[in-house]
């Protein structure tokens, strides 16, 4: 087997299990191994360190498999498939949940989303790549699913030397709209033309939490509380307010397909709902200044925008939008209404994004408490020795 060999001084991270080795801490290559093969990793003195594979493309060069000297084998990648689905066997929505997790499960560049009896697969590495066949076999003899279908159309592919693959793995075609069950909300999931892997699923579990937080505004105020949906998609969020008793609800989203889905929902779910709600499309920084002025007051607004900073120099940038736009949703919140607000921005960090939230509180002349500290579900883990795993963060305030 071919080894890539550490710099000096360098060995700390893998040793303590973080799973990307970088180009910067590679001495050299013992051997010439073909792209995506699996490689020893080994310090300068010869000791061993992990295994993983190989792509020199990429500016993570290798990721890290295993840190035992195991053989990494077809028994090896199906066990590591297995114990990802069974350690989510009691998963609260067992029909509609992430399965595989990445690094995170241990699989470096593997996820896959489970939606009824389809399985979504994104491939995002070359070492999953060359491997992917023989990993849609395996899924396809544990999980059951009657298709699994390909949405490896990210741009993440292009560092690996990948081009983006989106289609039908294995089984039938999926339906065009798959119906999940969200904590008794009917839901509708595109998986061939909707974001991500067709919903986001690391949501799931704050939706829920918001259910509990509506609930005694619903009984204290049935029929009458205001709720905004910033950054909509398909309006979920919004769904669980109609849900829960919302007098009205407003979804804003930029992306009319979306908000003509979201529409769809919220009929199969209410066939009154336009008596409630609006989907709007437009600019949400704009809309929350327009509201901001003209004194449009809510009870509880969620502002879950996309991915804000993709890389360490955006970060800035990054942090004047989500100050924006939090500034202008406690403008417009009422007196003991609720802001739930979110980044999934990988590069902002939780503590740097609570400093963003002050910061607009502060400038919006409002107080608030942090009720909770938000995050993905519970099938979506964060291995300990990999905290870029945590890329969703949020804060449930309440304004006073």
């Amino acid at each position: 087997m071919y080894s890539i060999v550490i710099k000096k001084g360098r060995e700390k991270p893998i040793i303590q299990q973080h799973p990307w080795i970088f180009s910067g801490a590679i001495d050299s290559v013992k051997g010439n191994p073909e792209p995506g093969e699996i490689v020893n990793v080994v310090s300068k003195d010869g000791k061993f360190l992990a295994r993983g594979y190989w792509n020199p493309t990429s500016q993570i060069q290798v990721r890290i498999l295993t840190w035992q000297d195991e053989p990494i084998d077809e028994t090896w990648w199906r066990s590591k498939l297995e114990q990802a689905i069974q350690a989510r066997a009691h998963h609260p929505t067992p029909t509609a949940l992430r399965l595989v997790n990445a690094e995170s499960d241990y699989l470096p560049g593997l996820i896959v989303d489970r939606y009824g009896d389809t399985l979504v697969l994104q491939s995002l590495t070359l070492g999953i790549e060359t491997r992917k066949a023989q990993l849609v076999e395996m899924l396809a003899d544990l999980a059951q699913p009657t298709s699994i279908y390909e949405r490896s159309d990210v741009d993440v592919r292009q560092k690996e030397g990948l081009d983006q693959a989106k289609g039908l793995l294995w089984g039938e075609e999926p339906p065009r709209q798959i119906e999940i069950d969200e904590y008794g909300v009917r839901v509708l999931v595109d998986v061939v033309n909707g974001h991500k892997t067709g919903y986001y699923l690391d949501q799931m579990a704050n939706r829920g939490k918001l259910r509990s937080l509506l609930a005694p505004l619903a009984l204290n105020a049935p029929n009458d509380f205001r709720f905004v949906n910033v950054f909509s998609f398909t309006g979920s969020f919004g769904l669980h307010a109609l849900s829960m008793g919302a007098g009205y609800v407003l979804n804003v989203d930029s992306y009319r397909e979306a908000l003509q889905t979201a529409e769809d929902i919220a009929r199969l779910n209410d066939p009154e709902w336009k008596k409630r709600s609006d989907y709007v499309m437009g600019d949400a920084f704009q809309l929350l200044r327009d509201f901001a002025q003209t004194g449009d007051m809510y009870d509880v607004v969620v502002l879950d925008p996309p991915k804000f900073a993709h890389s360490a120099g955006q970060v800035e940038k990054a942090a004047r939008g989500y100050k924006d736009l939090n500034l202008h949703a406690f403008k417009i919140i009422k007196p003991g209404g609720y802001l739930m607000t979110f980044s999934c921005s990988g590069a902002v960090s939780a503590d740097l994004f609570q400093k963003i939230v002050f910061g607009a509180l502060a400038d919006a002349g409002r107080q608030a408490q942090i009720v909770e500290h938000l995050e993905a579900g519970p099938d979506h883990p964060v291995a300990l020795t990999f905290p870029e795993g945590a890329y969703l963060k949020g804060l449930l305030l309440r304004v006073v």
